[in-house]
């Protein structure tokens, strides 16, 4: 039983990270770089970064809001960082809000998923307490994503079939950064392999900003998007038109 794990932080009532309000945990520890990560503060994982909690911790802060997550039909997501590096902890944590009636969610972009036979038997598990996923595909083009997030994208598009597989409900997301992310071919490459999926429920663009540039300022890091602006309203209802495949709809209207 893994009953304690590194975490970056906790928001109590977040609006965003799954349905309803959401007691979300950012847990420490990631393997991607991405350019326009917004907590560059959650990358390492170890001793010395973030802050050790028991899942008795969490789970006693998480029953002061049950009576506000239960009335908006929320729940617990535990994001990153990468929560898929802490796997046999999450399991733990959802067995206990299970026996709450609490719904789970994990917030990944499965930058850590591997076929080998014990992430998959520890990846079964937790899965068999998730409710649902938010899956953030962030290229679909494999060398436009190495040079955006410094990995491969073939494990997380794997990691999207291994949840068809599983048929557990999925939320893809998709960050729109302008240069990086909205080429219409890509767009297009992207919804023909979401909509190769049958376990997704919703697409959603998450449009890209620099809140976070003063922690690499902080840190000592080279932010690499300076100059890069939040895109348009309308560029992000292009793009999720492009994905959801509502772009043809319009065209035969």
């Amino acid at each position: 039983m893994k009953v304690q794990t590194r975490i970056h932080s906790v928001e109590s009532c977040g609006t965003v990270d799954g349905p309803g309000l959401r007691y979300v945990i950012f847990t420490q520890g990631c393997l991607l770089r991405c350019l326009y990560c917004h907590n560059p503060d959650t990358w390492a994982f170890g001793r010395g970064e973030g802050k050790e909690i028991s899942i008795a911790e969490l789970m006693k802060d998480i029953r002061s809001y049950l009576p506000f997550l239960q009335a908006s039909n929320g729940g617990v997501t535990v994001s990153g960082g990468e929560p898929l590096l802490h796997t046999e902890f999450i399991t733990e944590l959802f067995t206990e809000c299970k026996k709450l009636g609490i719904h789970t969610c994990i917030d990944s972009s499965g930058g850590c998923f591997t076929r080998k036979e014990r992430f998959i038997r520890s990846l079964d598990a937790l899965m068999e307490v998730t409710d649902l996923v938010l899956l953030d595909v962030k290229q679909i083009d494999p060398q436009k994503h190495k040079a955006l997030t410094n990995v491969s994208n073939q494990h997380i598009l794997d990691f999207a079939h291994y949840l068809e597989e599983k048929q557990k409900p999925v939320w893809i997301r998709h960050v729109l950064v302008p240069d990086w992310t909205d080429d219409e071919d890509n767009l297009r490459q992207l919804s023909t392999f979401i909509h190769s999926l049958n376990n997704v429920e919703k697409i959603e663009i998450l449009p890209y900003h620099q809140l976070g540039v003063y922690k690499y300022e902080a840190m000592g890091l080279d932010y690499k998007l300076k100059g890069v602006q939040t895109p348009s309203e309308e560029k992000v209802n292009w793009a999720y038109n492009l994905l959801t495949n509502e772009d043809q709809v319009l065209q035969r209207k």
